[in-house]
């Protein structure tokens, strides 16, 4: 698990063949915009959202982040607990993000 600057966070996704955007935000925060082709699992689901990663590839990389990058943080730790080897926070979240949005 990794801390990314917003600039870190692009450039290793944008390189990185295996990976998978997380986003962990709740559904009205989702509304707002997402960064284009995230998967929602909102960290807010306690149980329900340790039993959707736990039907994720861990094999995959995770580039996860939510509004400000706290709960993302928080997201990453619980996968590392899971087993998942590479997941990545965005620092700084969603509201800091300046590339694409959907």
């Amino acid at each position: 698990m990794a801390d990314l600057s917003q600039q870190e966070w692009e450039e290793q996704l944008e390189n990185d063949s295996n990976a998978i955007i997380l986003d962990v935000r709740t559904e009205e925060e989702v509304e707002e915009g997402i960064i284009p082709n995230s998967i929602n699992i909102d960290i807010y689901k306690g149980q329900e959202f340790v039993a959707e990663l736990e039907k994720l590839d861990k094999t995959k990389n995770y580039y996860v982040y939510c509004r400000s990058g706290n709960r993302s943080g928080q997201a990453c730790a619980i996968m590392k607990n899971l087993g998942f080897d590479k997941a990545f926070n965005l620092q700084g979240g969603f509201m800091n993000w300046e590339g694409e949005t959907a």
